[in-house]
């Protein structure tokens, strides 16, 4: 009798058992969150783009030209002796500083100081590094820039608050030609 018994309660207990049974997330992702992210951001740029475009249309004074970059700028200082603009592994000097739409003073160009920069391989912001590209030696330039190009959605973590565009004078003061670096 207890034979017949621990074989039913055996067989009962093997048939019981399953497999593990896979578990099911506590939530769905949709991409909803990346899809509102996106409009958020054009909805951002477009409004910058509107700013720098008021800007524009404000200053009789001076003729701006667009950037391949999302920037407008306009030259302060042209250098017609040369043709040469930096190129990638060039070391530049440059000044700049760095003020609001509002013409708020972020940072100045002295307390920033000359900046020693190898192109296309230091960190700078994504505006200045692409403008440094667009001048010659001995030119200065002002460029308005968006928040995108500027210091982002993160700000500087000091004076620049997350999505801030901003403007920027920069001069270029010397170019140090990597062709030049390596035959010295």
């Amino acid at each position: 009798m207890i034979r017949p018994l621990v074989f039913l309660l055996l067989a009962l207990g093997l048939m019981s058992c399953g497999g593990p049974e896979a578990r099911r997330p506590v939530k769905v992702k949709t991409g909803s969150f990346i899809k509102e992210s996106v409009e958020r951001n054009r909805q951002l740029l477009a409004a910058e783009e509107k700013m720098i475009q008021d800007i524009i249309a404000q200053d009789s004074a001076h003729t701006y030209l667009s950037s391949a970059n999302s920037s407008w700028y306009y030259y302060e200082t042209k250098n017609g002796d040369t043709d040469y603009v930096p190129e990638t592994d060039d070391l530049v000097v440059l000044t700049y500083n760095v003020v609001s739409f509002t013409n708020d003073t972020l940072y100045r160009a002295e307390d920033i100081g000359p900046v020693r920069y190898k192109v296309d391989k230091q960190e700078l912001f994504p505006g200045l590094r692409n403008s440094v590209k667009l001048l010659k030696e001995g030119e200065t330039a002002t460029f308005l820039f968006p928040s995108s190009m500027a210091f982002g959605y993160h700000g500087d973590n000091d004076q620049i608050g997350p999505n801030v565009p901003i403007k920027s004078t920069i001069s270029l003061l010397q170019i140090i030609k990597q062709k030049d670096s390596i035959q010295n």
